[in-house]
Parts: structure tokens; C-alpha cells; sequence
């Protein structure tokens, strides 16, 4: 006789089939965007998700669980850049270009997560500790501008924490207006990004 252990079917999932964990995520935190993160409830949720609320629950404990595990998404592959070999080794001017063609691929790549990021305002501790790591981010980049432009590789008539800040800004607009999948690759848009960028930095 077969063992029952070995044999027990689970219970089907509620809701919709073919839902995992990270679809319901990618369709919550485009919920997060339409809609706000505060201004959106489980109801809300699920009723995008077309599941009951406790549906919900079989794939997250809570609301805050789904924006640590988008905000994860976009945090952990853009702290991922600054570790790659392009980043860490060659000239700094290089590092840098490297650093922001990579961030741009990372953007068009988790588009909906990095827009989420993007709009947080910091209101939870847990949102403050996301903005704490977009700042160390930032601070980096920062740095290397400095390195390239003590070495002579980029001017240096404007401040780094400046160049930083201007470079970022045009980074991160990207999420208000790019479609991808449309006639603009993310290779010609990074290509895009630093030429209009480096034309007016290196010397």
C-alpha cells in the first residue's frame, strides 16, 4: 500500500491559478504605483489580483512585506553594480560610465520596482532605511566623480555631489517616460544618457 504521507495531494490554492509569490508582487507594486502605496489597501489588492484577501495571505504576511521584497528588487540588483568588475577596477572615468550604463539596465530591467523606490517619501522606517540606501548609493557614485575628477578624466569646475545629482536626475526621470519594449532599446538609451552626459564632463 502506498504511503499516505507520500501521496496526499495539497489543498488548491484559492484564487486565480498559476499566482507565485512574485506574481503577485509584480501586479501589487503596479497597484503601488497607480494608486500610491499608502492609498492602496489589501482590498484593493486583491481586487486587481482578481483573489480574496486571504489569498493574498498564502503568498505574503502583510502589505509591508510586499513593498520590503519590491523594494528589495530594486535596491539589491543596483547595489549589486558597485560590486562588478567594471565598477571596481580601471580608470575612474571608466568605473563611472560603467556604473551608469549598468544602473540604466537595471531601471529598464525592474522599471515598476525602481519607479516604486523612486516615489517613496519616507514615511515608514522601513521606506527610511530604503532612502538611506539610495543616499549610500548615491554617496558612491559621488565618490568616483571626485576620483576621475582628481585625476584629471572629468572637469572639475563643478562639484561632485552636483554632477551626481544632475546625472541622476536624468537616470531616474527615465521611469516617468520610457516604455520598454518600444523602438528605444535600454542599449541605445544608456548609450543616449552618456553621451549627452559625458560630452559636457570629460575634458
Amino acid at each position: 500500500m502506498p504511503n499516505s504521507a507520500a501521496t496526499h495531494t495539497p489543498p488548491a490554492k484559492r484564487g486565480r491559478p498559476g499566482y507565485d509569490q512574485h506574481s503577485v508582487l509584480r501586479i501589487s507594486v503596479d497597484v503601488f504605483n497607480k494608486h500610491g502605496y499608502e492609498a492602496t489597501s489589501m482590498g484593493i489588492l486583491a481586487e486587481h489580483l482578481g483573489i480574496s484577501k486571504s489569498a493574498i495571505y498564502h503568498h505574503v504576511p502583510s502589505k509591508e512585506d510586499l513593498l520590503r521584497l519590491a523594494l528589495e528588487e530594486a535596491l539589491g540588483d543596483l547595489e549589486n553594480v558597485l560590486t562588478l568588475e567594471g565598477a571596481t577596477s580601471g580608470a575612474p572615468d571608466a568605473r563611472l560610465e560603467f556604473v551608469l550604463r549598468e544602473t540604466i539596465a537595471v531601471l529598464v530591467d525592474r522599471l515598476p520596482f525602481v519607479t516604486l523606490l523612486l516615489r517613496l517619501r519616507g514615511n515608514t522606517e522601513m521606506e527610511r532605511d530604503a532612502l538611506a540606501r539610495r543616499r549610500a548609493f548615491d554617496s558612491t557614485i559621488t565618490k568616483l566623480v571626485s576620483t576621475a575628477q582628481k585625476d584629471g578624466t572629468l572637469r572639475a569646475d563643478i562639484a561632485a555631489a552636483t554632477i551626481t545629482r544632475l546625472l541622476f536626475g536624468t537616470i531616474n526621470s527615465i521611469v516617468e517616460w520610457y516604455k520598454p519594449g518600444g523602438h528605444l532599446s535600454a542599449k541605445k538609451l544608456a548609450d543616449d544618457v552618456i553621451a549627452m552626459s559625458f560630452q559636457g564632463l570629460r575634458r
